[in-house]
């Protein structure tokens, strides 16, 4: 059997076997685990129930007996007293079913919180999670944690337990249906044969049977179960992705191509589970007539003993239930097929996004792969013949070397496409693809300013704190800070929770990102296009805030605006080579006394602002 792997390629059964055990690894590491918690009490009791409601199972079918042979004796007394036995077996049957799904759903709670805290670890781990997406390795990372796992954990532990269940009531039952069945006589060419048990080899028989038939018409279920998760993440982020461009799309009329990109990706999903449905059909032809025989095959098969006086009617009625144990015993797969290649394409998806993070670690740790080294810790900024690469292995700056000292200010300036944002990717541990040293200083003193800063989900107050916590600021250096920025207006509504992505202009949200430098105050400052959204009045303001606010602060600035530039003690240019960009021997620039004369006509700080503490604990940012 075969699926079909993310990247379009077949599985074969080979791979996809390694695929169970990687899981089955990831199970042993959570039963190890350190915070397991009390995962083994609770899988112990689970067991325990599970053997008890086998063992009352195996009560019911001797009561089976006993209450139709009183029925058939005409035996009042015995009848009323199977009638109260039943009502004690089957009060009993209900408790231990009722805490058998409970400590069962605790189980699989507890494993998906378990898998899915590593994960999200693991994800989130030192930019792990852009690293992926600029390598294009795994889709929909979201699907993979939130559903995939649920998926994975939940059936793991129904499967585990149908399992145990099925196999202890093969035992028992097996032996019931052995010994109440007695043997079959058979003449065969004028021999006799006798064939002991007989009942216990028709339901082999049947059960292998409807097993071979379930996977022969079912085995393209698994690959289809891919396809279609894939398709519904893809359609789900085709409308999370129209949503959050609404006001793009709505200005330039872009409705009409949505639509046509969004009914694609739909017909995807109708495409996917239009084979998944032809599948589940033929599967359910065989599966509803193998059930409907399964009705009436065991006591057609003992009838003839039945008839011939060899046993009772409680004893036909006893040998049809111990049959549709061991009957439903051994049809445990076709029982579950549906769901076995829904899990096992969940799990591949599962085991695919911890192997490629595991990869990726491996990747960066390994000091013989040409990764580019970051080291921390230093006084100074230093690119030794740094090579930065695109994830496909193409140079986009080549043999780049330079110092820039604390308190320094340096704008770099290229032609777009000169990799001047993937450089401070590198220089921020974000991208490893490439070669050559950086030696920065402790990331604890950096902060990155991007163009579009991130605003968490949550109060104003979260968001301009990020990503130290909400209370870390006394509300006065919020406020403070808020003024200095011109968003005096925001100071009332910083308990308010709202998308704030969404409410503020990118300009808005801009100078929400100087607040926060204000607030973290950082020794170094690394600002990717982060006035663009302003205009130069405001830009220039803003830039002046910070050389009053942080004047021993280093800054290194993307940027393409002339104004810029003044703000700034020296350049370096990315420029256009063959091989990749080549850094420019910087060039000095003016000092402050040659800036322009609006800046100096900016308003003096209020001593009352000077005298208030900015926050209760000098938080860095991560």
């Amino acid at each position: 059997m075969s699926q079909q792997t993310d990247d379009g390629r077949l599985l074969g059964s080979h791979e996809a076997e390694n695929t169970v055990r990687a899981f089955a690894s990831i199970t042993g590491n959570w039963l190890r685990a350190p915070d397991r918690g009390n995962a083994r009490w609770l899988i112990a009791l689970l067991l325990f129930l599970t053997i008890s409601q086998v063992l009352i199972q195996i009560r019911f079918n001797l009561w089976n007996r006993d209450f139709f042979n009183a029925l058939e004796n005409r035996d009042g007394a015995a009848f009323r007293n199977q009638i109260f036995f039943f009502l004690g077996l089957a009060a009993l049957s209900m408790i231990v079913a009722v805490y058998q799904l409970y400590v069962k759903q605790l189980i699989q709670l507890r494993w998906r919180e378990w898998l899915t805290r590593h994960l999200v670890e693991a994800w989130l781990r030192e930019g792990r999670h852009y690293q992926l997406e600029m390598a294009g390795n795994t889709d929909n990372p979201d699907q993979r944690i939130s559903e995939d796992v649920r998926i994975s954990t939940d059936l793991a532990v129904d499967f585990a337990v149908g399992l145990i269940n099925s196999l202890m009531m093969l035992t028992a039952f097996i032996g019931i249906l052995w010994t109440i069945s007695g043997p079959l006589h058979l003449a065969l060419a004028g021999r006799e044969m006798e064939i002991p048990g007989y009942m216990v080899w028709a339901a082999l028989l049947y059960a292998l049977l409807g097993t071979f038939l379930t996977w022969l018409v079912g085995r393209p279920m698994v690959r289809l179960n891919v396809e279609r998760s894939a398709a519904e993440a893809d359609f789900r982020f085709g409308l999370n992705r129209a949503r959050e461009s609404g006001e793009g799309i709505a200005l330039i009329r872009g409705e009409e191509d949505e639509r046509r990109g969004l009914t694609s990706l739909f017909g995807s999903v109708v495409t996917s589970w239009r084979g998944l449905m032809r599948s589940q059909r033929n599967l359910m032809w065989l599966t509803s007539a193998y059930g409907t025989l399964a009705m009436i095959f065991p006591t057609i098969v003992a009838s003839p003993a039945y008839f011939a006086g060899a046993i009772t009617l409680g004893g036909l009625m006893q040998i049809g239930a111990a049959f549709g144990q061991v009957q439903g015993a051994l049809n445990w797969f076709v029982d579950n097929f549906g769901l076995i290649a829904q899990w096992r394409s969940a799990v591949q998806r599962v085991v695919t996004f911890r192997d490629v993070i595991e990869e990726l670690d491996a990747l960066v740790a390994d000091p013989d792969q040409p990764t580019i080294e970051v080291h921390e810790g230093g006084d100074s900024l230093v690119l030794n013949n740094l090579e930065v690469a695109f994830s496909n292995g193409t140079t986009v700056i080549n043999d780049a070397s330079a110092e820039i000292k604390p308190g320094e200010r340096v704008l770099i300036q290229g032609e777009s496409g000169t990799g001047k944002s993937t450089l401070f990717r590198a220089i921020g541990g974000l991208w490893p693809w490439g070669a050559g040293e950086i030696r920065t200083p402790p990331r604890t003193d950096m902060m990155f300013m991007p163009q579009r800063p991130y605003l968490p989900l949550g109060t104003l107050q979260s968001a301009i704190s990020y990503p130290a916590a909400p209370d870390s600021f006394e509300k006065e250096a919020l406020a403070e800070a808020l003024g200095k920025v011109g968003l005096e207006r925001l100071v009332e509504q910083l308990g308010n929770e709202d998308r704030w992505d969404r409410v503020l202009s990118l300009g808005e949200q801009q100078r929400l990102g100087f607040a926060r430098l204000l607030l973290h105050r950082p020794k170094w400052i690394f600002m990717d296009e982060a006035t663009a959204a302003l205009d130069e009045e405001n830009q220039d303001a803003m830039m002046q805030l910070v050389l009053d606010e942080l004047p021993e602060s280093a800054l290194v600035s993307i940027g393409h605006r002339p104004g810029l530039a003044a703000f700034h003690t020296r350049t370096l240019n990315l420029a256009r080579a063959e091989g990749g960009a080549r850094l420019v021997r910087p060039a000095k620039r003016a000092t402050k006394r040659q800036w322009p004369r609006a800046m100096a006509k900016l308003p003096p700080r209020p001593e009352k602002a000077r005298r208030i503490r900015w926050g209760k604990t000098r938080s860095s940012p991560a």
